[in-house]
């Protein structure tokens, strides 16, 4: 059984993010594991201070070749969310994928035995993969200015972002969702998915049980609010062979 990490919703680049608080226990917890998902918004280019998109991408890029550099015997598997589904970064990950043996990515979701990790933002709305799509391609990036910047820095201390979540995205709610999304994409009920790991909603889920699958959130480091590593041990099924059996799109 193959022992797998689940980091999302890091937000690297915006000022609301802490994530490098938490990098060595990333790490770490990288390195006691066969696998590494980066479940999407790991990098963040709307609400970026670097000055271009390329600026962002690089450094994207750059992070992604040190932490993987940082956890060399596990692999890395990089999900794009909608915060980092840029089109500077989707241009270079092809090239990434090639340089470096141990790391991977997909744009939609990535699936491992009984696993299913993806973003999370087919929460947002009950959609199909066409949806998506779409949703991604409408999503504006582009820099903001100091003004946006200070206006969020006093909804994070107003501690917004820890009372929107629970009215935003109800547990049900997001389940079905979900779930709705997973049929549509051929990864329903029917195909054996017990687990689904998901970030976007930046609220925690712990085994929440909806219709037979147990759904994993560990949070966001932004500002105070809770963020955690999510881990465990994927059940594959007869005949699959460790990580050769994952599914990606």
């Amino acid at each position: 059984m193959p022992k797998v990490c689940f980091i999302a919703d890091l937000h690297l680049f915006a000022r609301r993010s802490t994530a490098a608080l938490h990098q060595d226990r990333m790490i770490q917890a990288a390195l006691e594991s066969d696998l590494c998902v980066l479940g999407g918004d790991i990098f963040d280019f709307r609400w970026s201070t670097f000055l271009t998109e390329d600026e962002t991408a690089h450094a994207a890029v750059e992070w992604l070749r040190e932490f993987d550099s940082a956890t060399h015997h596990c692999q890395v598997h990089f999900l794009l969310g909608n915060h980092d589904d840029h089109p500077e970064l989707l241009e270079r990950l092809p090239f990434l994928e090639q340089e470096m043996p141990t790391f991977e990515w997909s744009r939609y979701f990535y699936r491992l035995g009984d696993t299913l990790f993806l973003h999370g933002d087919v929460a947002d709305k009950t959609m199909t993969a066409a949806c998506l799509k779409l949703q991604r391609e409408q999503f504006t990036h582009g820099s903001r200015t100091e003004l946006h910047h200070r206006l969020y820095d006093v909804a994070i201390k107003a501690q917004l972002h820890r009372l929107a979540p629970p009215a935003v995205y109800p547990c049900q709610r997001v389940a079905k969702r979900i779930l709705n999304y997973m049929e549509s994409v051929g990864h329903g009920l029917k195909t054996g998915v017990k687990h689904v790991y998901f970030g976007h909603t930046h609220r925690p889920m712990d085994h929440y049980l909806c219709e037979g699958v147990h759904f994993h959130n560990g949070g966001a480091p932004i500002g105070n609010a809770p963020f955690r590593i999510l881990s465990r041990d994927v059940i594959l099924d007869d005949g699959e062979n460790g990580l050769e059996s994952r599914i990606r799109e």
